[in-house]
């Protein structure tokens, strides 16, 4: 967001904890791309602030909800307000716990690698419309295809990314395998390190399809504590999830930062072929 939308976006949530009887002092910015992260202080609650229209939220809020029953390792909505998507001054808004970091844990790969694995178990047990994964490859080709919507592309990195994506998907649709509710985007960046252990946060993406596809973005010593997997599959799912981010660095409506380098920098690892890195190795570099 703008400095002067994160501006509105704090005073609106500032205004609409203050008025559900959440002392509010200070407010930490703690992540700002398309969706703001907030933590309120001394409340200690970490809001999620969007644009009114992001209605994907309340899909986040009510999965939240369902796997509150189940043994699943996530981030709990805050409860000292209701479990719900709040509007209000054009954002929407959502309360959830705010957890202190821990130190990573030594054996971290296993862990994680088991984390997923029980949310996997969890996501498995409710009942909830999502999108397939596929229509997420599906906005990706969309993307590339409308050359309004990524005018900095070049033409042969669009012929290139839509090659990708389409081949791909033919790929992954021949393995005929199993699928079922997943995160989304598993990758480091949603999971938080607490005292209480791993814990997966921002839900938005979540769709169904097969495990590969989550797993695809773990780092590579994670997935190979991840039991069962289709090998062959999540190289593609792999590829296809390099593919799909670097059409996102394009939309001419993407806030990531320095977005253009980080899609250029996915575009050389198309060309080279695999093995197949994951986003995280890709942003360590």
């Amino acid at each position: 967001m703008e400095v002067e939308l994160v501006s509105r976006a704090t005073a609106a949530a500032t205004a609409l904890a203050r008025g559900m009887g959440l002392p509010v002092q200070d407010v930490a910015v703690l992540h700002n791309s398309n969706k703001l992260a907030l933590r309120l202080i001394p409340c200690e609650v970490f809001v999620r602030v969007a644009v009114t229209g992001h209605e994907v939220a309340a899909l986040e809020v009510e999965l939240a909800q369902q796997l509150e029953a189940t043994p699943s390792p996530v981030a709990a909505l805050e409860p000292r307000v209701e479990p719900r998507v709040y509007d209000r001054d054009g954002f929407i808004m959502s309360f959830w716990t705010y957890y202190d970091s821990a130190a990573p844990d030594p054996h971290s790969p296993a862990a994680y690698a088991g984390a997923l694995q029980r949310l996997h178990t969890g996501l498995g047990s409710v009942d909830i419309t999502a999108p397939h994964f596929l229509d997420r490859v599906a906005e990706a080709e969309r993307l590339v295809t409308h050359r309004h919507a990524t005018p900095a592309l070049a033409e042969t990195d669009r012929r290139l990314l839509l090659c990708t994506l389409q081949d791909a998907r033919e790929r992954i649709h021949l393995r005929s395998a199993a699928e079922q509710l997943l995160h989304g985007e598993p990758h480091p960046g949603n999971v938080l390190r607490t005292h209480a252990g791993l814990l997966f946060i921002d839900f938005e993406t979540c769709c169904r399809g097969p495990v590969e596809f989550d797993v695809a973005h773990v780092p590579g010593e994670v997935s190979a504590h991840y039991p069962g997997l289709d090998q062959v599959l999540l190289a593609e799912c792999r590829r296809l999830v390099l593919a799909m981010v670097a059409a996102w660095r394009w939309d001419i409506h993407d806030e990531f930062p320095d977005g253009h380098r980080h899609g250029r920098a996915i575009l050389t690892l198309l060309r080279h072929g695999p093995p197949w890195p994951v986003l995280g190795a890709l942003a360590a570099d």
